[in-house]
């Protein structure tokens, strides 16, 4: 029956007895049976015996061969011995019909999946490809090319969409266009402006600034952007002033000053309406008032040293007007002592009138200086031979030290013994009696020509030397008064020599007095029609 049954399932049959005898076996000759070993160690036959079934895929101890095992509990009467019927299939054959089926199954996936890449190719070529072209332009837009368009042929829905396409790059370039004219043109009116220019969101942030407020206030545009006003621009005034103008949206004005530096700015503060962030709330413009200030104090004081210097003299001329008219003019020694002051007094006044003419003709741009030739040893020995006599009133001793030889330099040859009889009648004029006074020319650094006037007398505290060349001012008011000077002298040399594009300076001499340095280019002379 074993072999009957092994013979039908194309299957090893196999009946073993509880106690693990095998009873038959399909692959086994009936005289062979009694002498298989015991089964009942079996992994399935054990199985079987605890659950009434058992399954185990391992090699035959039998036949050798890998096998999977199905055992059963067989129905009995009650009291019977259990027997256990064992079914073995070979894996070969599993193997065989598994193969079998994968080949089958790849081939039907393959046909499948050839049909759905045809399908795909189609769906793409009809459907896919113009929405991939779509997001190909979408990407060249996002790019920044606005010139790209949308080809489609098609009147469906996805032809719709692209022709909609086409239609925002076309208003999308357009805007693009008008907005970079815009910004270009607001650009360079905000880089070109001298003034300042701040633009705030209603939290105060930095929205914007040009290059005029970032050398103002020394900081950098990507140091103040999105960051708070009063955190970068550190400055009491200007903060207040930004507070008043978020909080009550109106225009304001101030005016403060920098430190370090003393930049003097005036700020014209104006609402511009935006509510939210990031928006432009407000935009301040800044002013640099420095020189305007500057300037009006130098015409404060000028008025006011104009008015001291020409009421002095006037005042005196008054007084013995008055005392002539009082009766000295009755005693004529009195009345011509009297009238020499005048003359005196009236000399001054010229002076001070024609050197303040002078002085407002060179700043005015309304003197033109030559560039002849000078020889500045016969130049310098004239100016020389021309202060003598007053300084040997004095008892100075004049010394020359000259290079030889000295360069010709291109020059106005009035204008520079001006610039050597002021600074040489200065140096008389303040060097006690019995002084050296020494006027040296040598070559300067970088093609130049240095001329000094030194004298041994009173000297000018250090404090005091940068201002000496500024209009009537004067280190010692009482003697430069009872000496004669007006106050404008080094004014004039400083003006001269800048006209003859040099500079002019003065330092401490050793071991008294002081020495002033006038330093001239080497330049050649313009050929004369």
């Amino acid at each position: 029956i074993a072999r009957e049954l092994s013979a039908r399932a194309a299957a090893r049959v196999t009946l073993i007895n509880e106690d693990g005898t095998v009873l038959a076996d399909s692959a086994v000759a009936d005289t062979d049976v009694p002498k298989v070993e015991n089964h009942r160690t079996r992994p399935e036959i054990q199985h079987a015996l605890l659950s009434g079934q058992g399954t185990a895929i391992r090699a035959s101890h039998t036949t050798g061969e890998r096998t999977m095992y199905q055992a059963l509990i067989l129905d009995r009467p009650p009291g019977a011995p259990r027997t256990v019927l064992r079914v073995g299939l070979p894996m070969t054959l599993l193997d065989r019909e598994t193969a079998t089926l994968q080949r089958n199954l790849a081939i039907a996936l393959g046909a499948a999946f050839f049909m759905a890449v045809l399908l795909s190719v189609w769906m793409a070529r009809n459907v896919t490809k113009p929405l991939s072209d779509m997001a190909s332009v979408a990407g060249r837009l996002m790019a920044g090319d606005a010139t790209v368009r949308i080809h489609t042929r098609s009147r469906d829905e996805v032809g719709v969409l692209g022709d909609t396409l086409n239609q925002m790059t076309a208003q999308l370039r357009a805007k693009i266009e008008e907005l970079s004219e815009d910004r270009a043109q607001l650009l360079a009116m905000l880089t070109s402006m001298v003034e300042g220019v701040l633009v705030l969101d209603c939290q105060g942030r930095v929205l914007q600034v040009n290059p005029a407020l970032e050398r103002m206030f020394n900081v950098r545009r990507e140091d103040l952007r999105g960051k708070l006003s009063h955190e970068v621009l550190s400055h009491p005034r200007l903060s207040s002033l930004i507070t008043t103008i978020l909080s009550s949206r109106t225009g304001q004005e101030a005016e403060i000053v920098l430190s370090p530096g003393g930049r003097c700015l005036h700020i014209e503060a104006a609402a511009a309406g935006g509510e939210r962030e990031n928006e432009a709330c407000a935009v301040l413009v800044f002013h640099d008032i420095t020189e305007l200030r500057r300037l009006e104090n130098i015409r404060k004081d000028f008025v006011a040293n104009v008015s001291h210097e020409l009421r002095t003299p006037l005042t005196s001329i008054k007084g013995y007007v008055e005392a002539l008219l009082d009766g000295g003019k009755d005693d004529p020694e009195t009345a011509v002592n009297f009238l020499g002051i005048i003359l005196k007094q009236s000399d001054r006044l010229n002076l001070i009138l024609e050197d303040l003419l002078e002085l407002s003709k060179i700043e005015s741009g309304s003197v033109s200086f030559k560039e002849d030739p000078l020889d500045l040893r016969a130049l310098i020995e004239r100016t020389l031979s021309m202060i003598k006599p007053i300084a040997d009133k004095k008892g100075h001793r004049l010394v020359a030290r000259l290079d030889d030889p000295l360069p010709p330099i291109a020059g106005d040859e009035s204008r520079f013994v001006q610039i050597l009889t002021n600074l040489l009648d200065n140096a008389v004029k303040y060097t006690p009696e019995h002084g050296t006074i020494t006027l040296a020319a040598q070559a300067g650094p970088d093609q130049t020509i240095d001329v000094s006037v030194s004298d041994t007398g009173i000297g000018i505290p250090e404090p005091d030397r940068p201002r000496v060349f500024e209009r009537f001012y004067r280190v010692d008011k009482a003697r430069s008064r009872e000496l004669g000077g007006t106050g404008l002298g080094l004014a004039i040399v400083k003006h001269l020599v800048e006209g003859h594009g040099g500079q002019v300076w003065v330092e401490g001499n050793q071991p008294q007095g002081s020495r002033f340095i006038v330093r001239l280019p080497v330049r050649k002379p313009r050929a004369q029609a």
